[in-house]
Formats: C-alpha cells, sequence, structure tokens
C-alpha cells in the first residue's frame, strides 16, 4: 500500500513520542513492502533529505511558533499530499490537525487520526489553546473515516464524552538491556548507579516534584533529568534553580538514538511523572528496556504498566518509594523481569504494526493480513493446551 504519515516533526526522530513512533511505524512498513512518506518540518529535518531508511520525505516548511508551528505544517501537508492523489491510506498524528482532514478526503484518500491523549487538559495552554483542542476532540470523531486512540482510558473517554467509537492500536517498544559503561559516562554515572527521568520539561510532566521528592532521598545514586522543551525556558530555568544546590541532579538536555538507549538500558530504576495524556512511549521504553519503573498514579500510567510498576501518589509518597528501592535491589531485580514480560506480552512493535497494517488495509477496502490480537494469541494459547489456552485469553 502508499501510506501517508503527517502531523509530526519527521523523522529520524528527534524530539518526541510522535516522532518515534512515526519512525518506528514507517520503517517498519517499508520492511514489509509498503511505499510510505512521512511528512517533515524544515526546521527539524533537512530538505535536503529526501529518504530514511526506504522511507520517502517530504520536507516542508512552517512558522516557528508555540501555537502555530503544528497546525500549519500539516495544512500544508494535507494539501501536498491530496496533490498527489496516490496514497491508499493517511495517518495524520496529533488531535490538533483534525481539521485538515476534509482535505485528503475530498482528493479520495481514506484517513485516520491518532489522537493522542487529552491535550486541552495540559496547563502549557492558555484558553484559546485549551478551547482549541476541545474543539479538535470532537472534530476527532467526525472529520477522518478512522479514530485511532492508543490507551483503553482515552478510547473509554471517548466513547463516553463523544458517543464515539475508536480503534484501540498501543504504542510499542523493544525489548533489550546491555550495560555499556563507556556509554553512559558522558554524563559522568556508572551504570545501575542513577536515577532516570525522561520527558519534555513542562509542568504537567511534573518533574519539579521529581526532583523535590529526590532531593528528599538519601542516597549516592545520581538523578539524570532527560530532556528539554522549545517554548518553556521560563519553567526550565525554575526547575534549574531547584536543583541548584544538589549536585547529585543532572540535566542533559534531549537524548536520542543509541545514546539514549543506553541510559535507558543501564538505570538503576526509572521515574516516571506524567499526568496527561495516553500511552507515554518513554515510559514503555524504560520497562521494555528492563527498569524497575516508578510512575505516578494517572489512569492511563496504571493501565500501561499493571502490577509491572511501582505507583505512587505525590513528592512525599515517591521520596519514600524510591528510598525503599535504592535500598533493596531484589525488588528492582524482580520488577525488571515483570516490565519486560509485560512489553514481550502487550506492546511488542511488530504486532503494534500487525494492527496498523490491518487498519490501513481496511481503509483502502483490502483484506486485513493478520488476525485481530485477541485471536492470534487464543489460536497461540489452543496450541499449548485447554487450561494454558484460558489463562491466556483471561490476561489479554
Amino acid at each position: 500500500m502508499r501510506i501517508a504519515i503527517l502531523g509530526t516533526r519527521g523523522i529520524p526522530a528527534s524530539y518526541g513520542g510522535f516522532e518515534t513512533f512515526a519512525e518506528q511505524l514507517s520503517t517498519r512498513l517499508v520492511a514489509r513492502g509498503h511505499d510510505v512518506t512521512v511528512y517533515c518540518r524544515a526546521h527539524y529535518v533537512s530538505p535536503r533529505q529526501i529518504e530514511y531508511k526506504g522511507v520517502r520525505l517530504k520536507v516542508l516548511p512552517t512558522i516557528r511558533h508555540k501555537y502555530f508551528d503544528t497546525v500549519i505544517h500539516s495544512g500544508l501537508s494535507s494539501l501536498h499530499a491530496a496533490a498527489l492523489r496516490r496514497f491508499d491510506a493517511a495517518l495524520i498524528c496529533n488531535a490538533a490537525n483534525a481539521p485538515f482532514a476534509p482535505i485528503l478526503r475530498a482528493a479520495r484518500v481514506p484517513v485516520a487520526i491518532n489522537v493522542d491523549g487529552l491535550e486541552h487538559k495540559r496547563r502549557k495552554w492558555n484558553w484559546l489553546g485549551k478551547n482549541y483542542y476541545r474543539v479538535a476532540e470532537r472534530l476527532s470523531v467526525w472529520l477522518p473515516n478512522e479514530t485511532v486512540t492508543d490507551a483503553r482510558v482515552i478510547q473509554d473517554y471517548y466513547a463516553a464524552k463523544y458517543c464515539a467509537a475508536s480503534t484501540m492500536i498501543a504504542y510499542g517498544a523493544e525489548v533489550e538491556r546491555r550495560v555499556d559503561r563507556a556509554a553512559v559516562r558522558q554524563w559522568g554515572v556508572e551504570p545501575n548507579r542513577y536515577v532516570l527521568y525522561v520527558s519534555r520539561l513542562e509542568p504537567e510532566n511534573n518533574a519539579a516534584m521529581v526532583i523535590e521528592a529526590f532531593r528528599r532521598v538519601r542516597t549516592p545514586h545520581k538523578l539524570l533529568v532527560v530532556g528539554d522543551a522549545p517554548y518553556a525556558h521560563e519553567y526550565i530555568k525554575r526547575l534549574r534553580a531547584l536543583a541548584r544546590r544538589d549536585r547529585r541532579i543532572v540535566f542533559t538536555g534531549f537524548v536520542f538514538g543509541d545514546a539514549y538507549r543506553a541510559l535507558q538500558q543501564n538505570a538503576y530504576c526509572y521515574v516516571h511523572a506524567t499526568e496527561v495524556g495516553g500511552t507515554h512511549p518513554a515510559l514503555l521504553e524504560a520497562m521494555g528496556y528492563g527498569n524497575c519503573v516508578l510512575t505516578l498514579a494517572a489512569p492511563e500510567n496504571v493501565e500501561v504498566v499493571g502490577e509491572a510498576g511501582i505507583p505512587y501518589a505525590d513528592a512525599r509518597d515517591l521520596a519514600a518509594q524510591l528510598q525503599r528501592v535504592l535500598r533493596d535491589g531484589a525488588i528492582v531485580n524482580q520488577y525488571r523481569q515483570r516490565a519486560q514480560a509485560r512489553v514481550r506480552e502487550r506492546y511488542d512493535w511488530e504486532r503494534v504494526v500487525d494492527e496498523y497494517e490491518n487498519l490501513f488495509a481496511r481503509m483502502a477496502g483490502r483484506p486485513e493480513p493478520h488476525p485481530p490480537f485477541l485471536q492470534a494469541v487464543t489460536q497461540e494459547a489452543a496450541h499449548a493446551g485447554a487450561t494454558q489456552g484460558e489463562s491466556a485469553v483471561r490476561k489479554v
């Protein structure tokens, strides 16, 4: 099939979750024989780069602005894709881009929108931004051919709020853990001697809470704060001021690729503190890379970790949980094994791509190439015996 992916900053990933998602999905679809185009923004991807691992890149301009960057680029991308009239299906990322679905549909290109989380709840938006996202949410169930959610919590929200059905396809993660002392030394740390926090440094991701909690913990381990944000300079200044008197706290800025994987795979434990959104990529990646995960007990986060992570309620609770796991390596090893097992069972990238391949085939009017996830698991379990089969279905 010929597939277009719009609404991200582009690939290779150098910003956030949607970019990593676009890279993983597009490259894996190309490996399966599909023709995939990813639309990219000129200030994230060089206009001279026309291909990445077999994926076609179309780099278009936009305005670098907190409120207009995404929508202007997505509007141009939709016009370009519609003018080509060559795609069997298009995937738009981010509910904010819902108003552009009719452009593609007018060119007879079926459209799916991955809505992500509940953006109107993010503290970084002013009243105009919050209201725009509320309108965009509603348009996301009216304008595309398919609405995609990446968590049951978000799927239930759209069903209750808009009486709208959506296709739930989870995010994915890789499973690996490899000690690499040389790879993490550039940040002044040793394997298993640091706590890791990864996020865009924006208020709803609660980096301040993590720093506050870590300062209460007695440990020689360091805290690595990985991330940045292009329009949050004042907030980041406050974070640095909060951490100034504690030399154990290290800000790395954005880290991607092999260096990021090394940081995840060599951490002692991982702290997740995001309160808004669907399935958070960094949380799943931490689990897949074999971390003991401590997560803020937001419904979306609890859905992802299940019994494979340690929930906490606030900074005081996080400090207590951190102190506990830093004193007991047996707990850490137990949760590392649980985390990787859960990713293998529910969040494998190849299974995620199977579901998207089915979605695009359905949109293009073609037979779905893979059995649904529940059906596939049931069939696998049947070969292992009736008792084991019933157990496997109950887990799903």
